[in-house]
């Protein structure tokens, strides 16, 4: 049994997605970040970063439970633990790992900026508001270019790496950035969001209430 400790986030829903698409069992912990559940004792137990989602497999690969923090770092070891979404051949695989690469550090990183900027800050500064909208649109760019090439963003098939970008690429537009200049994005996201599973963990937490 998986115990994953998540919230409703982009990085969230890349564990909620990935156990719904592998059917791997699980129980969920609620960590309202919001509330500062993320600071507990207990959960900075589990992940000194105070992040989420976090996991901890009861049955790890030796047998005895592991802690697995970091979101790349979670659907990696899911991926290996299911066999599933991740090559194992090695051109294949490699280039599964380098898109999910790029998720976790551009996507996210700028993702997460431009959000910050566009809609948290207390002060509207509008050379960052500038800077980290563009950012998203260049890395908007460069999926399109890869996904006119490609049916998914690490190979031909759907792999970790969709499942890690897919949660900060759906809601684009609220980034300030207008879809219609990214096609091959918007097909892309279009197909994800038709899978059961993905819808199934978007609403994991809503099933857990």
């Amino acid at each position: 049994m998986i115990d994953l400790y998540s919230w409703a986030t982009p990085n969230g829903h890349k564990a909620h997605i990935m156990l719904a698409e592998t059917d791997l069992p699980y129980r969920l912990h609620r960590i309202d970040i919001g509330k500062g559940d993320q600071f507990r004792p207990d959960f900075v137990a589990i992940n000194p970063n105070s992040k989420i989602p976090a996991i901890v497999d009861q049955e790890g690969p030796d047998g005895r439970p592991i802690t697995v923090f970091e979101s790349g770092a979670i659907l990696v070891y899911l991926a290996q633990k299911s066999g599933k979404f991740l090559p194992t051949a090695p051109r294949r695989r490699y280039d599964v790992l380098q898109w999910l690469m790029f998720q976790v550090a551009s996507i996210g990183q700028m993702y997460g900026q431009a959000w910050h900027f566009r809609s948290v800050a207390p002060e509207r500064l509008t050379y960052a508001v500038e800077r980290y909208t563009n950012e998203v649109t260049r890395l908007l760019r460069v999926m399109e270019h890869r996904l006119t090439d490609s049916a998914y963003l690490g190979d031909s098939e759907y792999s970790i790496a969709d499942i890690a970008a897919w949660p900060w690429v759906k809601g684009s537009e609220k980034y300030g950035q207008d879809m219609r200049n990214f096609p091959q994005v918007t097909r892309w996201i279009n197909t994800i969001a038709a899978r059961p599973a993905v819808q199934r963990g978007l609403n994991a937490l809503s099933a857990a209430a």
